[in-house]
């Protein structure tokens, strides 16, 4: 039996406003994450690794660092024609940039005439979650519908804070609720409900129909989840992919089904919390499903002057002068300095922690530099005044910012 054609769309347009300071220069999927990652590596490993590898990823808002990153982290063999490549929106069909997801991928219609693909993934750029993509198009294929729309069963008593699939016991969806205040529980478990993963599978002939429909439509907002997806939904050509079936080689049974939306600071800082113990709750040394991207060329990280990491991810190049730290993720080129103390805490390349400074449950972007006895995320009214973002209980600093006592 010859095998489908898919094209897989990446939706990497996003501004992220709720991530602000860490998009005020940079789309939010090239958002540093775990050390050595960007958000948009998770999205393009799934994908590759399920052998689905003609990929485009469609940008828009401050892309240089995301195009950057893709152009050089994600070079396939093109022998067997295997790509991915980053399409900025380029006003192909008028003078305005996307008007939305629905919009974006219209606008980009090209890549689906090129292509020629039997089924189109169209998969977000900024979610946390290892999955199979080949099964979830493999279910679609076998329901013959248009459509297929990743489900990850939540809380029925949380599900208020997403958009909702009310699914019968077929997995058909009967309907796609926005944030709904009574959200419809599982036929199979009334207490859980179906969110939406922003993950899906079309079918390419229904898929351009929708597409060009929406396109017309003066009163669309031209959004995936807001105005494709309920039209399959009315037309009965719509079902549900229950993420908790899909079988990832090498999950463990604690991080099996792990997905997170980062789309807050507070999500972004509990996903790295999530990565730092001992079970890790989303397990990053997973061999066999791994997460590729370009690692920074530099040497192992070293531990000087009794310096300590414990419960941590120091990446290469760190280096720990007699530094304590804990609860925390360290990225490529870190210096913390004696008797300096990171807990809790998040620090992007390149930063330097003085002589007795302290980071607590903080943030801190690329090229931060702390000065010797400086507290960061002790008093968040002195960090408010410095000029930092305090969201909850983290605290979120700048990229190259110089942090003094003054």
């Amino acid at each position: 039996m010859e095998r489908p054609r898919v094209l897989s769309i990446v939706l990497a347009g996003g501004e992220g406003k709720r991530l602000m300071p860490l998009t005020a220069d940079r789309a939010k999927p090239a958002v540093p994450f775990g050390g050595t990652y960007r958000l948009i590596d998770f999205v393009l490993s799934n994908l590759v690794n399920s052998d689905l590898t003609k990929i485009c990823v469609l940008t828009q808002y401050k892309s240089h660092s995301l195009d950057r990153h893709v152009s050089v982290a994600w070079r396939l063999s093109t022998m067997l024609g295997a790509y991915v490549t980053s399409v900025p929106a380029q006003q192909r069909t008028g003078k305005q940039w996307f008007q939305g997801s629905a919009d974006a991928i219209w606008q980009s219609m090209n890549l689906i005439r090129d292509e020629d693909p039997d089924y189109v993934v169209v998969f977000g750029a900024d979610n946390i979650y290892r999955m199979d993509v080949e099964q979830m198009v493999n279910a679609h294929i076998d329901s013959g519908l248009g459509c297929t729309v990743a489900g990850i069963r939540v809380p029925r008593a949380e599900a208020s804070a997403f958009g909702i699939i009310d699914a019968g016991a077929d997995g058909r969806i009967r309907a796609f609720l926005e944030k709904p205040k009574d959200p419809p529980g599982l036929p199979d478990s009334p207490e859980e409900s179906f969110a939406s993963m922003g993950n899906y599978v079309f079918t390419r002939k229904a898929f351009v129909e929708a597409l060009n429909e929406d396109a017309e439509d003066t009163e669309s907002r031209h959004d995936m989840g807001g105005n494709i997806i309920p039209g399959f939904v009315s037309g009965g050509q719509a079902q549900v992919y229950d993420f908790t079936t899909n079988d990832v080689p090498g999950s463990t049974d604690k991080d099996r089904n792990y997905w997170r939306d980062v789309g807050s600071i507070a999500a972004y800082h509990a996903a790295h919390m999530d990565l730092v113990s001992v079970n890790p709750e989303f397990n990053l040394y997973n061999n066999r499903w791994p997460i590729w991207t370009a690692q920074a060329q530099l040497p192992g990280a070293k531990f000087v002057m009794r310096g300590t990491a414990e419960d941590s991810i120091v990446s290469n190049g760190c280096i720990i002068s007699g530094g304590d730290v804990s609860y925390s993720v360290l990225s490529p080129n870190v210096m913390v300095d004696t008797w300096a103390r990171v807990e809790g805490s998040v620090l992007f390349n390149n930063c330097k922690i003085g002589r007795h400074a302290t980071v607590k449950a903080a943030i801190l972007d690329k090229n931060v530099v702390v000065d010797e006895g400086v507290q960061i995320g002790v008093d968040h009214e002195q960090d408010i005044a410095r000029g930092f973002v305090v969201s909850g209980d983290i605290t979120v600093v700048p990229k190259n910012t110089h942090v003094t006592n003054s």
